[in-house]
């Protein structure tokens, strides 16, 4: 029989890692990853790598896909063509339940506490993993009961020490400030003993002080239980300030890939987040009312907008001007 000769194509090289972190299998690694609904492709060909003691930032205009990649990686949605591969091994069949033991935890948009019940007990539900007692002991309240109540106690004030929220132990989580509410959440995550620690917008509603203080706290996450995090972010200092990669999406495919430095000046992000300026915009095909000495800017969506001047895009890529009210669902 004859051989027939197979045609080999090149792939496009995706994986960008730190440095430290060159010599080491990342702890996720995307491939091809894709997700339609019904005929819309909301994400295709989503190829990322993440170290494991990487920060990395993935960020985008609202409705890009961002929290539908980490729905995809958590299993909320299971992907319509691609591969996700968790600490080497292939997520494929996996639920979200197999995923957090196997060690990836997450965060939400829209804050998802226990109102009703306190800090100490929203942080033990993330420590099921570690507490070893069955009914029987916790019903009877058998020494091994309270032996392993204790360890659990001694760990949720270990975990709120790194936001200094100690005190807040008893109090009732519903009751909180919108901050901390959002701190508690990444404490209960984290009490989940996880490798990666996926942040959905962990500083939406957070002042400039408590941004500031998120930020070193993310990194000291990191550091103290060397874990990587990935996080979506729409304040660009936070992001900036402390991701060693980003990844860009728009239109749920990525535009760009890098350092922060490498993003904030890449001008297929800035048409992104901005929009592209009409260079050449005839005087005869301005819209009615709209003032001869401005230069317009077309939009994403088509819509013209006379907010940016042609210097504003790299300020935008460093926090300045960035819209408020961003947190929709369909990020």
């Amino acid at each position: 029989m004859a051989r027939v000769e197979t045609k080999l194509v090149p792939q496009p090289a995706t994986n960008y890692l730190p440095e430290r972190d060159a010599d080491k299998q990342p702890i996720l690694e995307t491939r091809n990853l894709g997700i339609d609904f019904g005929g819309l492709a909301a994400l295709d060909s989503f190829d990322i790598a993440v170290s494991p003691t990487e920060i990395a930032g993935l960020i985008g205009p609202n409705g890009a896909g961002k929290t539908t990649v980490f729905n995809l990686l958590t299993k909320v949605y299971q992907p319509t063509r691609g591969t996700i591969l968790f600490d080497g091994r292939d997520t494929l069949g996996m639920s979200s339940v197999h995923l957090s033991r196997a060690g990836m935890a997450r965060t939400f948009q829209n804050i998802r506490l226990f109102n009703n019940m306190n800090v100490e007990d929203n942080i033990k539900v993330g420590l099921h993993k570690s507490i070893k007692y069955g009914m029987v002991a916790g019903t009877l309240r058998l020494p091994s009961y309270w032996k392993q109540e204790k360890i659990a106690h001694e760990r949720v004030r270990e975990l709120l020490s790194i936001f200094s929220m100690e005190h807040l132990t008893q109090h009732r989580a519903g009751s909180l400030p919108y901050g901390a509410q959002r701190r508690l959440e990444i404490i209960r995550a984290l009490a989940t003993d996880p490798k990666l620690l996926l942040l959905d917008e962990p500083a939406a509603g957070m002042n400039p002080s408590e941004t500031a203080e998120l930020m070193e706290n993310i990194v000291k996450v990191r550091d103290t239980f060397q874990i990587a995090v990935v996080l979506i972010e729409h304040d660009m200092n936070l992001v900036m300030g402390i991701c060693e990669g980003i990844c860009v999406l728009n239109f749920g495919k990525i535009i760009a890939k890098g350092t922060p430095s490498e993003i904030q000046n890449n001008p297929v992000v800035i048409e992104a987040y901005l929009g592209r300026r009409e260079e050449d915009h005839p005087e005869d095909e301005r819209a009615e009312g709209e003032d001869p000495g401005v230069t317009y800017v077309e939009g994403p969506e088509g819509h013209s907008t006379d907010e940016w001047a042609a210097d504003k895009g790299p300020e935008v890529m460093h926090g300045e001007g960035r819209e408020e009210d961003h947190h929709a669902d369909g990020d």
